[in-house]
């Protein structure tokens, strides 16, 4: 576990998380396709994390990337 294998796996939380997050925006709230929008992202996530051998604490820095990622995607122009 190095600290550019953590620093890409943040990094494809957040980047991940923008498309979703301007998906998700259109989407009626508590709807299928809006759940889809908010957890389409965690099995890659996952799978990448036990792949490169990261540890457990790096969960909540994923998750709050993975948010600011979604809210920011929302937040996007077309």
């Amino acid at each position: 576990m190095d600290w550019a294998s953590i620093s890409a796996l943040l990094v494809l939380a957040f980047l991940m998380n923008l498309p979703l997050g301007w998906w998700r925006r259109g989407r009626r709230r508590f709807s299928p396709s809006w759940f889809a929008a908010i957890h389409a992202s965690i099995p890659l996530l996952i799978a990448t994390r036990f792949a490169l051998g990261i540890s457990y604490w790096v969960v909540p820095l994923e998750v709050a990337l993975a948010a600011a990622g979604q809210v920011l995607g929302a937040r996007l122009v077309t």
